[in-house]
């Protein structure tokens, strides 16, 4: 996992609990129970089952299931945001760059959120923190799309603004009538393009 129970921005709160291996393994079987299931089909139960411990065990290490699948969420979230390094130098390796990372995330999004559709939009607290990570890479890209002279002069925080509620507003919609994973891709990349197209010159 990018991000591991001890390292994770719930750690301070969780300093009355036990943070070992066995932790760390609790947070693997939820994201794997996710995965197969969907998160509003993971309890507690299932995972003290799964390993054989007591109650006292599990809790002694999380509050309630809800606190280990932020856990993995947050994770998921991590990982989205790895990697990720401008590889442009002209305005169409710039769009191709723009809307090959769109996608993939979008595409890793997809996945993530149809695992939690029924429990994320309740407990994304990462919501806030996600958009300005994307907002300063967003600013740092067209930075240099401009200063290579592919790129209009526009309102850089607009432009954050419009790229994230078009995203964000896109998944919803998409997960909500949940699409085909490859027809909602079609889609995006399509009306993404069309976005873009109103920043480069």
């Amino acid at each position: 996992m990018a991000e591991t129970v001890k390292n994770s921005a719930d750690a301070e709160k969780r300093s009355d609990k036990i943070q070992d291996g066995l932790s760390e393994q609790i947070v693997q079987i939820v994201a794997r129970l996710a995965a197969e299931e969907g998160a509003h089909k993971v309890t507690a139960k299932q995972v003290i089952n799964e390993l054989g411990m007591t109650n006292r065990v599990f809790y002694n290490r999380f509050s309630n299931i809800d606190e280990v699948l932020r856990i993995v969420y947050r994770n998921a979230v991590v990982q989205m945001h790895e990697n990720i390094e401008p590889d442009f130098h002209d305005k169409d390796s710039f769009l191709r760059f723009c809307t090959d990372v769109a996608v993939k995330v979008m595409m890793q999004t997809y996945d993530v959120k149809m695992q939690f559709r029924c429990y994320v939009f309740e407990h994304d607290s990462l919501t806030e923190n996600n958009r300005l990570w994307w907002a300063d890479k967003v600013k740092k890209y067209y930075a240099i799309a401009l200063e290579q002279g592919f790129a209009r002069e526009v309102d850089t925080d607009a432009l954050c603004y419009a790229i994230w509620c078009f995203c964000r507003g896109y998944y919803a919609d998409a997960l909500s009538r949940q699409l085909p994973k490859d027809e909602a891709v079609r889609y995006f990349t399509f009306g993404f393009a069309c976005l873009l197209n109103g920043v480069v010159k």
